[in-house]
């Protein structure tokens, strides 16, 4: 066999080999076209290697349950080799819209690809070679974490949830953080989640101490409310084993989400004091 050389630039090569951004978010942009309830939002850009990018963000708003919306931002793809957290916020979305009574009273800021060059890429870091979930509320500069901050500081979320996935674990698992009540969020959603995957169970999980699979600890730098924000939101970082099949992982996030959702609305409206 004849080996045909590859003309192509360095540059050319490994613009080949990208995941596209506009093609995962494609059927969200078309229902926010069609929706009343989901907003989209391409305006946040910044440059990463002389590449023009943007933060992509989707609002959707529930009907009304209340006299304030309940405000919770949902992240995703702050590793960009981990997919499977932005592929489940698309499917959340589309779920939500065709079921409205389930986003009832919320107002929800989603972020489904927080680290657009590392998504292309599908690497853990960003192009510039940082890890951006160790960059926030740390003075960085990194566009990307700047642009987020923002958003968090501007929303004064409610709550925030974090996906993730873990190449060293065989069982999901999650960080409680934040507001006290995050306790009553954290169990029923990775209870929901095993109906698709087994939960981690061991007594260290990611270099920390777990219960049951929850961890109370976390890495500094990590996505989060800024430090100095009262009253402290709840806040849940949700972790999928990598090795299992796209499907379930997937899955296993939208339970977990919806199970966050549910649970959140009920604790407000009976439980303010927890």
């Amino acid at each position: 066999m004849i080996a045909v050389p590859d003309n192509r630039t360095a540059a050319q090569q490994v613009a080949s080999f990208r995941r596209s951004v506009a093609e995962v978010l494609a059927p969200l942009d078309a229902l926010a076209a069609a929706s009343t309830n989901l907003l989209v939002q391409h305006g946040a850009s910044f440059e990463v290697g002389g590449e023009l990018y943007d933060l992509p963000r989707y609002i959707f708003l529930g009907p009304k349950g209340g006299d304030e919306p309940i405000r919770v931002g949902l992240f995703a793809g702050i590793h960009g080799d981990e997919p499977e957290g932005t592929h489940a916020l698309v499917k959340l979305l589309r779920l939500l819209d065709a079921r409205l009574e389930s986003a009832a009273g919320y107002c929800l800021f989603v972020y489904p690809v927080c680290n657009p060059s590392g998504f292309e890429d599908a690497t853990r870091h960003s192009r510039a070679g940082k890890d951006l979930n160790r960059e926030f509320w740390t003075g960085s500069r990194q566009p990307e974490v700047r642009l987020l901050e923002t958003e968090l500081t501007t929303h004064t979320f409610h709550g925030i949830v974090s996906l993730h996935t873990d190449d060293t674990s065989d069982g999901f698992y999650g960080y409680a953080r934040g507001a006290t009540l995050t306790e009553h969020l954290i169990e029923p959603a990775l209870s929901a989640a095993e109906r698709f995957l087994p939960r981690n169970r061991a007594a260290r999980i990611d270099g920390f101490g777990a219960s049951n699979g929850i961890i109370r600890e976390s890495f500094g730098g990590v996505l989060s409310a800024p430090p100095d924000v009262q009253p402290r939101p709840f806040e849940v970082i949700l972790e999928t084993p990598k090795a299992p099949p796209q499907a379930l992982k997937e899955a296993a996030f939208l339970a977990a989400l919806q199970s966050v959702l549910a649970n959140y609305r009920e604790l407000i409206a009976y439980a303010p004091n927890l």
